[in-house]
């Protein structure tokens, strides 16, 4: 498995609860967390999944996720 790590937009925990249900589609539960606390939003994702799908399944939800280095 693999850390990867996305600034978003997401602002509060309403925001999260809206991304959850696309997240959740291709990955499971425990395998991301949102860290609202960090002035990025920071999404942390334990996954071997393609970065670009995690991009991707934020997107639709209607915000903003970046790869992080």
């Amino acid at each position: 498995m693999k850390i990867s790590r996305f600034k978003t937009n997401a602002k509060c925990g309403g925001c999260v609860a809206r991304i959850a249900p696309y997240l959740n589609r291709i990955l499971k539960a425990d395998e991301w967390t949102f860290d609202l606390d960090s002035p990025d939003k920071i999404l942390t994702v334990n996954s071997d999944k393609p970065d670009g799908l995690i991009v991707d399944a934020v997107r639709e939800a209607g915000y903003r996720a970046e790869k992080l280095e």
